[in-house]
């Protein structure tokens, strides 16, 4: 109203420095730290702002190719105590949700190793991240998936470099890994 145009993109982090971009459209007062609800159809995320104001619009620069803020989700809400809970129910689901998904796997003899697993803060996806040399059929292993957690199951194919970032480690000089820095 004032003449001043505040930049309404932010940046939000996810499980491990997993990031994307989203509009506060509706004008919240957004701190690095909050705990948001983004739109992530079907459904929602949650996930923590990291990046606000100027230094978003210099990220988003830096890190897109012809980013349209008009084509990009938005922000839901403030997280709420009850997606809170309900976000933290699910992280502490995935280590289990995880060791379930390599039994089935290795049941089915397929020649990946399944690193990670993350629940979208609703509950309604988890994605599985897995290693392989080769191409792997695992459209049964997406059944029974399915089948067990009820949910809907996605796949996403890493590099070791990437594992080795989202896992974390500390490498030869005793430094924590850069790629995970």
């Amino acid at each position: 109203p004032n003449g001043q145009s505040t930049y309404d993109v932010v940046e939000v982090r996810f499980k491990n420095s997993r990031k994307g971009f989203y509009r506060n459209i509706k004008g919240y007062n957004l701190q690095v730290g909050d705990v948001v609800a983004v739109d992530a159809s079907p459904g929602y995320d949650v996930g923590i702002v990291s990046v606000v104001g100027e230094l978003a619009r210099i990220q988003v620069r830096k890190k897109t190719q012809n980013f349209k803020s008009h084509e990009a989700r938005s922000i839901l809400r403030k997280g709420t105590k009850e997606d809170i809970d309900k976000w933290q129910h699910l992280r502490e689901k995935e280590q289990d949700t995880m060791f379930a998904s390599r039994g089935f796997a290795s049941a089915l003899g397929l020649e990946m190793k399944i690193s990670d697993v993350e629940y979208q803060g609703d509950g309604s996806k988890v994605t599985f991240y897995y290693t392989a040399d080769d191409r792997v059929d695992f459209r049964q292993l997406i059944r029974n998936l399915a089948d067990e957690f009820r949910v809907k199951i996605e796949m996403k194919q890493i590099g070791v470099r990437q594992e080795a970032a989202r896992l974390g480690g500390i490498g030869s000089c005793g430094r924590e890994l850069c790629c995970s820095t």
